[in-house]
Protein backbone atom coordinates (compact mmCIF):
# COMPACT_ATOMS: atom_id res chain seq x y z
CA UNK A 1 0.00 0.00 0.00
CA UNK A 2 1.53 3.39 -0.98
CA UNK A 3 1.69 5.97 1.66
CA UNK A 4 3.64 8.37 -0.73
CA UNK A 5 1.24 11.73 -1.77
CA UNK A 6 0.27 11.50 -5.90
CA UNK A 7 1.54 15.23 -6.18
CA UNK A 8 3.06 18.23 -4.19
CA UNK A 9 1.27 20.55 -5.54
CA UNK A 10 2.37 24.53 -5.25
CA UNK A 11 -0.43 26.50 -7.17
CA UNK A 12 -3.67 25.37 -9.07
CA UNK A 13 -6.67 27.24 -10.81
CA UNK A 14 -8.81 26.20 -13.48
CA UNK A 15 -6.15 26.03 -16.21
CA UNK A 16 -3.13 25.15 -14.07
CA UNK A 17 -1.51 22.76 -12.16
CA UNK A 18 2.00 23.40 -10.80
CA UNK A 19 3.84 20.85 -8.71
CA UNK A 20 7.07 20.07 -6.92
CA UNK A 21 8.17 16.93 -8.92
CA UNK A 22 10.21 14.73 -6.70
CA UNK A 23 13.34 13.60 -8.01
CA UNK A 24 13.71 10.35 -9.25
CA UNK A 25 9.98 10.48 -11.28
CA UNK A 26 9.79 10.62 -14.76
CA UNK A 27 7.52 13.37 -16.34
CA UNK A 28 6.41 10.94 -19.38
CA UNK A 29 4.26 8.20 -19.10
CA UNK A 30 5.23 4.73 -18.63
CA UNK A 31 4.48 1.33 -19.15
CA UNK A 32 4.14 0.24 -15.54
CA UNK A 33 1.93 1.64 -12.68
CA UNK A 34 -0.27 4.43 -12.91
CA UNK A 35 2.25 6.14 -10.29
CA UNK A 36 5.48 5.87 -11.98
CA UNK A 37 5.21 9.31 -14.14
CA UNK A 38 4.36 13.12 -13.38
CA UNK A 39 1.72 12.93 -16.12
CA UNK A 40 -0.03 9.89 -14.89
CA UNK A 41 -0.13 10.96 -11.49
CA UNK A 42 -1.63 14.05 -12.70
CA UNK A 43 -4.79 11.98 -14.17
CA UNK A 44 -5.39 10.93 -10.72
CA UNK A 45 -5.42 13.21 -9.08
CA UNK A 46 -7.18 15.66 -11.49
CA UNK A 47 -9.76 12.34 -11.84
CA UNK A 48 -11.65 9.96 -14.19
CA UNK A 49 -11.89 12.11 -18.11
CA UNK A 50 -8.87 14.57 -16.95
CA UNK A 51 -6.49 14.83 -19.88
CA UNK A 52 -3.27 17.27 -18.57
CA UNK A 53 -0.42 18.49 -20.58
CA UNK A 54 2.99 18.74 -19.47
CA UNK A 55 4.26 22.35 -20.51
CA UNK A 56 7.82 22.08 -18.79
CA UNK A 57 9.99 18.89 -18.39
CA UNK A 58 12.66 18.20 -15.74
CA UNK A 59 15.07 15.04 -16.09
CA UNK A 60 13.98 11.90 -13.97
CA UNK A 61 16.87 12.98 -11.55
CA UNK A 62 15.75 17.03 -11.31
CA UNK A 63 13.51 17.91 -8.92
CA UNK A 64 11.03 20.94 -8.47
CA UNK A 65 8.71 23.22 -9.97
CA UNK A 66 6.87 21.69 -13.23
CA UNK A 67 3.88 23.25 -14.71
CA UNK A 68 0.75 21.05 -16.56
CA UNK A 69 -2.21 22.55 -18.02
CA UNK A 70 -5.43 20.73 -17.28
CA UNK A 71 -6.45 21.00 -21.53
CA UNK A 72 -5.47 22.06 -24.61
CA UNK A 73 -6.25 25.73 -25.10
CA UNK A 74 -4.45 26.25 -21.73
CA UNK A 75 -1.53 24.07 -23.07
CA UNK A 76 -1.18 25.97 -26.08
CA UNK A 77 -1.22 29.48 -24.48
CA UNK A 78 1.16 28.16 -21.70
CA UNK A 79 3.66 26.72 -24.62
CA UNK A 80 3.71 30.51 -26.33
CA UNK A 81 5.35 31.87 -23.42
CA UNK A 82 7.84 28.71 -23.48
CA UNK A 83 8.58 29.10 -26.57
CA UNK A 84 8.86 33.16 -26.91
CA UNK A 85 11.30 33.16 -23.77
CA UNK A 86 8.96 35.35 -21.58
CA UNK A 87 9.43 32.49 -18.91
CA UNK A 88 12.29 33.48 -16.19
CA UNK A 89 13.72 30.19 -14.43
CA UNK A 90 16.20 29.88 -11.99
CA UNK A 91 17.72 26.40 -10.63
CA UNK A 92 19.82 25.11 -7.76
CA UNK A 93 22.37 22.85 -8.48
CA UNK A 94 25.33 21.33 -5.68
CA UNK A 95 29.07 21.22 -7.91
CA UNK A 96 32.08 20.01 -7.32
CA UNK A 97 34.77 21.73 -6.23
CA UNK A 98 34.86 25.49 -4.97
CA UNK A 99 33.84 28.08 -7.39
CA UNK A 100 36.23 30.98 -6.71
CA UNK A 101 34.32 33.66 -9.08
CA UNK A 102 31.06 35.14 -7.76
CA UNK A 103 28.67 34.88 -10.81
CA UNK A 104 29.39 34.00 -14.39
CA UNK A 105 28.27 32.95 -17.27
CA UNK A 106 28.29 30.29 -19.78
CA UNK A 107 28.13 30.28 -23.71
CA UNK A 108 28.93 27.21 -25.51
CA UNK A 109 26.79 25.92 -28.30
CA UNK A 110 25.20 22.42 -27.49
CA UNK A 111 25.09 19.31 -29.86
CA UNK A 112 24.77 15.65 -29.93
CA UNK A 113 27.78 13.68 -28.71
CA UNK A 114 28.55 11.86 -31.16
CA UNK A 115 31.27 9.22 -29.75
CA UNK A 116 29.38 8.78 -26.77
CA UNK A 117 27.99 4.98 -26.04
CA UNK A 118 25.17 7.02 -24.33
CA UNK A 119 22.37 8.13 -26.76
CA UNK A 120 20.89 10.24 -25.23
CA UNK A 121 24.38 12.63 -24.29
CA UNK A 122 25.36 16.03 -25.89
CA UNK A 123 27.93 18.30 -25.55
CA UNK A 124 29.80 21.14 -26.37
CA UNK A 125 30.60 21.63 -30.02
CA UNK A 126 30.90 24.16 -32.45
CA UNK A 127 28.43 23.58 -34.83
CA UNK A 128 25.74 23.24 -31.89
CA UNK A 129 23.21 24.62 -31.16
CA UNK A 130 23.34 28.19 -29.44
CA UNK A 131 23.13 28.24 -25.25
CA UNK A 132 23.67 30.54 -22.74
CA UNK A 133 23.51 29.47 -18.56
CA UNK A 134 24.26 32.36 -16.02
CA UNK A 135 25.34 30.97 -12.55
CA UNK A 136 26.15 32.87 -9.17
CA UNK A 137 27.82 31.46 -6.49
CA UNK A 138 25.29 31.15 -3.04
CA UNK A 139 28.28 29.47 -1.01
CA UNK A 140 31.49 27.20 -1.19
CA UNK A 141 31.41 24.61 1.46
CA UNK A 142 32.41 21.04 3.09
CA UNK A 143 29.55 18.55 3.80
CA UNK A 144 28.87 17.54 7.44
CA UNK A 145 27.67 14.63 5.74
CA UNK A 146 30.20 13.16 3.79
CA UNK A 147 32.51 10.92 5.50
CA UNK A 148 36.37 11.25 4.43
CA UNK A 149 36.52 7.80 3.26
CA UNK A 150 34.61 8.84 -0.02
CA UNK A 151 36.70 6.92 -3.02
CA UNK A 152 37.66 8.87 -5.78
CA UNK A 153 36.88 12.37 -4.41
CA UNK A 154 38.98 14.78 -6.01
CA UNK A 155 38.42 17.54 -3.26
CA UNK A 156 36.40 18.08 0.08
CA UNK A 157 34.70 21.35 -1.51
CA UNK A 158 31.76 22.25 -3.06
CA UNK A 159 29.53 24.78 -4.28
CA UNK A 160 25.68 25.76 -4.31
CA UNK A 161 24.85 27.67 -7.40
CA UNK A 162 22.11 29.54 -8.26
CA UNK A 163 21.78 29.10 -11.96
CA UNK A 164 19.89 30.47 -14.80
CA UNK A 165 19.51 29.22 -18.30
CA UNK A 166 18.69 31.30 -21.21
CA UNK A 167 18.01 28.62 -23.83
CA UNK A 168 16.33 25.83 -22.97
CA UNK A 169 18.37 23.14 -24.38
CA UNK A 170 18.95 19.18 -23.93
CA UNK A 171 20.82 19.09 -20.69
CA UNK A 172 22.36 22.26 -20.82
CA UNK A 173 23.22 23.19 -17.00
CA UNK A 174 24.42 20.20 -16.20
CA UNK A 175 26.65 20.31 -19.43
CA UNK A 176 27.49 23.98 -19.18
CA UNK A 177 28.47 23.93 -15.41
CA UNK A 178 30.31 20.31 -16.26
CA UNK A 179 32.33 22.55 -18.77
CA UNK A 180 33.22 25.13 -16.36
CA UNK A 181 34.66 22.62 -14.52
CA UNK A 182 32.49 21.81 -12.28
CA UNK A 183 30.17 18.97 -12.72
CA UNK A 184 26.85 18.50 -10.81
CA UNK A 185 27.22 16.27 -7.97
CA UNK A 186 25.41 12.80 -9.01
CA UNK A 187 25.49 13.46 -12.31
CA UNK A 188 25.56 10.09 -13.74
CA UNK A 189 26.57 11.11 -17.76
CA UNK A 190 28.16 14.68 -17.30
CA UNK A 191 30.07 13.95 -13.96
CA UNK A 192 33.13 12.42 -15.70
CA UNK A 193 32.15 8.59 -16.03
CA UNK A 194 29.38 8.03 -18.35
CA UNK A 195 29.99 4.00 -17.25
CA UNK A 196 28.07 5.37 -13.93
CA UNK A 197 24.66 5.93 -16.36
CA UNK A 198 24.96 3.12 -18.59
CA UNK A 199 25.31 0.51 -15.09
CA UNK A 200 22.38 2.54 -13.85
CA UNK A 201 20.03 1.61 -16.97
CA UNK A 202 21.51 -1.97 -17.17
CA UNK A 203 20.09 -2.31 -13.51
CA UNK A 204 24.28 -3.26 -12.35
CA UNK A 205 25.22 -0.12 -10.60
CA UNK A 206 27.35 -1.13 -7.52
CA UNK A 207 27.00 -0.39 -3.96
CA UNK A 208 30.75 0.93 -5.03
CA UNK A 209 29.73 3.07 -7.84
CA UNK A 210 26.62 4.94 -5.61
CA UNK A 211 29.21 5.61 -3.18
CA UNK A 212 31.38 7.48 -5.47
CA UNK A 213 27.93 9.59 -6.90
CA UNK A 214 27.63 10.54 -3.33
CA UNK A 215 24.53 11.24 -3.09
CA UNK A 216 20.98 9.32 -4.61
CA UNK A 217 20.21 11.77 -7.73
CA UNK A 218 21.92 14.67 -8.96
CA UNK A 219 22.11 17.69 -7.78
CA UNK A 220 19.85 19.48 -9.28
CA UNK A 221 16.53 21.57 -8.85
CA UNK A 222 13.68 24.01 -10.53
CA UNK A 223 13.67 26.38 -7.68
CA UNK A 224 11.61 28.74 -9.38
CA UNK A 225 9.80 29.80 -12.55
CA UNK A 226 7.96 33.18 -13.11
CA UNK A 227 5.42 34.31 -15.66
CA UNK A 228 2.87 36.23 -16.82
CA UNK A 229 -0.72 34.75 -17.03
CA UNK A 230 -4.10 35.99 -17.44
CA UNK A 231 -2.59 39.35 -16.84
CA UNK A 232 -1.22 39.11 -13.37
CA UNK A 233 2.91 38.16 -12.86
CA UNK A 234 3.01 34.27 -11.45
CA UNK A 235 5.90 33.35 -9.30
CA UNK A 236 5.70 29.89 -7.97
CA UNK A 237 8.75 28.56 -5.79
CA UNK A 238 10.19 25.18 -3.92
CA UNK A 239 12.61 24.22 -2.06
CA UNK A 240 14.45 20.99 -2.58
CA UNK A 241 14.66 17.72 -0.70
CA UNK A 242 16.04 16.88 2.71
CA UNK A 243 18.97 14.85 0.57
CA UNK A 244 19.82 18.12 -1.17
CA UNK A 245 19.00 20.55 1.99
CA UNK A 246 21.29 18.04 4.09
CA UNK A 247 24.24 17.56 1.86
CA UNK A 248 24.58 21.89 1.80
CA UNK A 249 23.54 22.20 5.48
CA UNK A 250 20.79 24.50 3.70
CA UNK A 251 20.56 28.21 5.02
CA UNK A 252 19.88 30.09 1.76
CA UNK A 253 16.20 30.44 0.44
CA UNK A 254 14.91 30.88 -2.85
CA UNK A 255 14.82 34.53 -3.97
Amino acid sequence: MRVEPLLQVVYEDKELLVVNKPAGLVCHPTKTDEYSSLISRARLYLGTGSRPQLINRLDRETSGITCLAKDEVAARKARRLWESRQVTKEYLAIVHGAVHQPEGAVSARLGKDERSPVAIKDCVREDGAEAKTEYRRLKNFTSTVLGAESPGLASPWFSLLRVIPHTGRKHQIRIHLAHLGHPIVGDKIYGGDEDLYLALVEDRLTEQQRARLILPYHALHAARVGFCWDSADKVFEAEPEPWFKAFCSWTVEPV
